[in-house]
């Protein structure tokens, strides 16, 4: 069975948190959300949301991606050191990283999007290094996955589902729940 990690930080966007736990574990991908401090997390629409775990108690090595939400506290996650160290160590290896909204930020922030296309919100287009910044709803280049917002968390989603489980999975999924 796949694996994705999937923190949570005080001021998470919930659409695209929620879109993506929800869509990866209709696809039979276990879904672990890890929170960078206590197991409930508040998103920035005040929704309280209990965490699996917490990030201190997970093994990132044991993961098949690391997948990222946005929101207004993504400097939480930008200014995490457990949270760069994870995404280095999985780009090392070569394993699948995804970042919607402003999360693009805490990738560009690990130095993991140099020379790579991507997106993200466009309020922080500006604080992104990239080799060629795409203004499209989600944009994979190699092992790292980028998306533009809340509207995107679908499409961002099922393209997670498409390079972790086949072309086949994500279209039946996308069917089944009517996109």
């Amino acid at each position: 069975m796949k694996t994705v990690l999937v923190p949570l930080f005080e001021g998470f966007e919930e659409i695209e948190a929620i879109t993506i736990i929800d869509v990866l574990r209709r696809a039979d991908i276990e879904v672990v959300t890890a929170s960078l401090e206590t197991k409930t997390v508040i998103g920035a629409h005040a929704i309280a949301i209990i965490a699996d775990t917490l990030l201190d108690q997970v093994n990132s090595s044991e993961f098949d991606a690391i997948v990222l939400a946005g929101g207004a506290g993504t400097f939480r996650m930008r200014e995490d050191p457990r949270i760069t160290k994870m995404l280095i160590a999985h780009a090392k290896a070569d394993k699948l990283i995804g970042a919607i909204c402003a999360a693009p930020t805490v990738l560009s922030k690990a130095g993991l999007l140099k020379g790579k296309r991507a997106t993200s919100f466009p309020s922080v287009q500006d604080q992104l290094e990239v080799g060629e910044y795409l203004i499209i709803p989600v944009v994979v280049d190699g092992f790292v996955v980028t998306s533009r917002g809340a509207g995107t968390a679908m499409a961002f989603a099922l393209k997670l589902v498409e390079i972790l489980k086949g072309e086949a999975i994500a279209n039946k999924l996308a069917i089944d729940i009517i996109v």
